[in-house]
């Protein structure tokens, strides 16, 4: 870890409480974070306060087509949320303690849970496109940890438990949230890779036959930072393509971005549903 980062967080949870406090509302209770095609849930915010990353004193800023690099916070039905349209990622050239910055920054600011989203590549035929899953465990391939360096107590521990690295009660109700709309939610194990290049059929075989069933170039950095300080984790990852080698034909963005954005309007549901149950639960113990 850089020894800079407890600094640079200080000062940018200090910068959003000032324009929180300015907009007159209180304090994230959760924190969410929108993967590529999935940005629209942040339309739902009620009294939205927008602020580009470029604001924010040392946040990093999105570089890639469908990542709109801004925080929206405000209110879903009551409950305070922390919406970012858009994340980084290592690929983009960021170092892991960048990656994870904006999810230790929605911690300092009293954030308990976060959601984090995701486009995916699946692994099995039965995730069909426009699928959602909630993520059970992960596969770290990216050769990267947000926590290597100097540990700073202050943050989090020099060592720290992933048993449970996804919550099985935020899952359990994000499941039940969607069956009660009328459709399934599956749950799966993703595999993180660095990217930006997509996997070849090679390397998503030997990812299948180490138990993966989803892959995609994000999200676990930002799982094992948010348990470095204590939060409590749900990921849900929208299928948009088949991995190479199962679907047919090549593998692009432009395929990623198109089926995010077709069923973006399900997940909108989804949270909108499930994020006053979230905020309703005690502090996990």
């Amino acid at each position: 870890m850089n020894r800079n980062v407890r600094k640079h967080m200080e000062e940018a949870a200090a910068f959003l409480r000032r324009r929180i406090a300015q907009a007159g509302q209180p304090l994230p209770k959760i924190a969410l974070v929108l993967g590529s095609g999935l940005g629209a849930f942040a339309e739902q915010v009620e009294n939205p306060l927008l602020l580009p990353y470029a604001e924010i004193p040392h946040f990093p800023q999105s570089t890639v087509a469908g990542h709109q690099g801004r925080m929206v916070l405000g209110g879903i039905d009551g409950v305070p949320v922390a919406v970012m349209q858009g994340r980084v990622h290592a690929y983009e050239g960021y170092s892991a303690d960048e990656v994870v910055f904006p999810t230790r920054v929605l911690g300092a600011l009293g954030a308990e849970k976060i959601i984090l989203t995701n486009a995916v590549g699946s692994l099995r035929p039965e995730f069909a496109l426009g699928s959602f899953v909630t993520l059970s465990d992960h596969i770290n391939f990216s050769g990267m940890n947000p926590c290597i360096g100097p540990n700073d107590a202050q943050i989090g521990p020099r060592f720290f438990d992933m048993t449970r690295a996804y919550s099985p009660r935020l899952r359990q109700l994000a499941v039940q949230t969607a069956s009660e709309q009328g459709w399934q939610m599956h749950a799966g194990v993703y595999l993180s890779v660095l990217g930006p290049s997509f996997e070849t059929p090679a390397e998503i075989h030997f990812f299948h036959t180490v138990g993966a069933d989803l892959v995609g170039m994000s999200t676990v950095q930002e799982v094992i930072a948010a348990h470095h300080i204590g939060m409590e984790v749900l990921a849900i990852s929208c299928v948009t393509n088949l991995a190479a080698g199962i679907g047919k034909g090549e593998l692009s963005h432009a395929e990623v971005m198109e089926t995010g954005e077709r069923v973006s309007a399900r997940l909108t549901k989804l949270l909108t549903a499930l994020l006053p149950r979230l905020a309703a639960l005690p502090k996990d113990t």
